[in-house]
């Protein structure tokens, strides 16, 4: 019989980052008009509403929103469910990378709800030193990075489950 605390931590975990993610794009959504930005850090930091169509650095946004839509909620979903499947047979062990893929399966399913409601991802973290700007994020986008660097560690620094 499989270990029901597993899962307890990755819905603890992934539940957790969705409702962040959700509350903190509702305030971005309700206090800041698209396109506009709150300066936090001069020269450095603002909060800024953009919702991007596309994907990651904005891949995918001139295509035709039914293809980019399909597309999108597709990839997502089977990423979710490749990120289950690594999470379920990820050992005891191995806390931490379980950890990591339950960061990724919370991101991409706070993303996904994004997508599924609003056809674009709504993105506010805006950091940039002059003219110099990283594309805008979010808490999903952020948690994602994280889990990947989790796992890339777990892959260049310790034994990966077999």
């Amino acid at each position: 019989m499989e270990d029901k605390t597993k899962y307890v931590k990755l819905s603890g975990i992934a539940g957790i980052i969705v409702i962040l993610d959700l509350i903190s794009k509702a305030i971005i959504l309700n206090k800041i008009p698209l396109y506009h930005s709150i300066e936090v850090v001069p020269g450095f930091f603002n909060l800024t509403h953009i919702q991007n169509a596309g994907g990651a650095f904005g891949l995918l946004a001139n295509q035709s929103s039914d293809v980019r839509d399909i597309f999108f909620i597709i990839v997502s979903s089977l990423a979710i469910c490749l990120i289950f499947l690594l999470y379920k047979n990820t050992p005891k062990t191995h806390s931490l990378l379980a950890a990591g893929f339950a960061l990724i399966f919370g991101g991409a399913a706070g993303n996904l709800i994004d997508r599924i409601r609003f056809g674009k991802v709504v993105d506010f973290l805006d950091f940039y030193i002059g003219d110099l700007h990283w594309p805008a994020f979010n808490v999903a986008d952020s948690v994602i990075t994280i889990g990947i660097a989790i796992f890339i560690f777990h892959i260049l620094f310790k034994k990966m489950p077999e």
